[in-house]
């Protein structure tokens, strides 16, 4: 055989440079390393559930439990189920469509009569043919039904006089 006597034979562990490796001080911090990563990107993860559920208007201690206690699953669950737009977002397109209809409401009107759509200066509605307005004696400008004096030319309606400023 190999010359050696059985007894050393026996002793040798063929595993030890196995056993070795996996005690070595380098394999050993570098797992701690790795762990403290681990820790660290769960930690993060925690952070940026609750922050990123409080800007969406979800329930932000809620979902930033659910991710201490179910670490990274905790987090994907949310990633799932949270809010599509920011609150913030929210509001803004909410007072963009109010400014909207607020500049659709001052162009547009409303036939009292047959609800059509008509023009501001419309004196008649195209579709009805209801009175929207009067014009003026004078200078023949829509006015508002109850005028008794034409704002654009000063005329009494009543009487055809202009007035002096």
């Amino acid at each position: 055989m190999t010359g050696l006597p059985a007894a050393v034979l026996a002793q040798a562990d063929p595993f030890q440079f196995i056993g070795d490796i996996l005690n070595s001080p380098i394999l050993r911090i570098g797992g701690q390393l790795i762990l403290l990563l681990f820790a660290a990107l769960w930690i993060a993860l925690v952070y940026w559930t609750y922050t990123d559920a409080a800007r969406r208007g979800a329930l932000k201690f809620f979902w930033g439990i659910v991710a201490v206690i179910f670490p990274f699953i905790g987090t994907l669950i949310y990633l799932i189920v949270r809010p599509p737009e920011f609150v913030l977002d929210t509001r803004e397109r909410e007072l963009e469509l109010a400014v909207l209809e607020r500049e659709l409401r001052n162009r547009v009107l409303l036939c009292p009569n047959c609800r059509a759509i008509v023009e501001r200066d419309f004196i008649v509605c195209p579709e009805c043919h209801w009175e929207l307005k009067k014009p003026c004696v004078h200078c023949e400008k829509p006015m508002n039904m109850e005028w008794e004096t034409c704002p654009f030319c000063g005329t009494e309606q009543r009487s055809g006089k202009q007035t002096s400023w």
